[in-house]
């Protein structure tokens, strides 16, 4: 899966690394915001349709945004910052500034809230998790 939209990524061992004055290189949170997003989408890809890291919506040092299709066929634009994940629009790689979302802590609140199929199987996988605990310890 192809998620790179850092456009200030540079080739390794540039020497920069160790110049002080260089440390807090102004791209370098981009990184780490993007994966995040896609730390996001490997945690619960398995339960919805199609989920991805836009390629289309720039990343920046305090957003990345997230494209997702739920079971039920229904697309969602996902915009995550510190303060959380929340819907920016009804179709992939759009923002819609006149929508007014409430903020999620966490991916599985807001697909809880926006999914019965992914609560579903979200919930059967759990299940599964457990009961293979329970065996593993008998």
């Amino acid at each position: 899966m192809e998620t790179d939209c850092n456009p200030m990524e540079s080739p390794s061992n540039t020497g920069f690394e160790e110049d002080s004055d260089f440390r807090d290189f102004e791209g370098t949170d981009v990184k780490d915001m993007r994966l995040e997003a896609e730390a996001v989408v490997n945690d619960v890809l398995f339960a919805v349709s199609n989920m991805f890291v836009s390629k289309t919506l720039p990343c920046a040092e305090d957003v990345a945004y997230i494209n997702v299709e739920t079971r039920e066929r229904n697309r969602y634009c996902l915009e995550l910052t510190e303060a959380g994940l929340r819907v920016v629009a009804y179709d992939f790689d759009q923002t819609d500034d006149s929508l007014q979302t409430p903020y999620h802590e966490t991916v599985y609140s807001l697909l809880d809230s926006l999914s019965p199929a992914y609560r579903e199987v979200f919930g059967n996988a759990l299940l599964q998790r457990l009961e293979a605990l329970k065996k593993d310890q008998s």
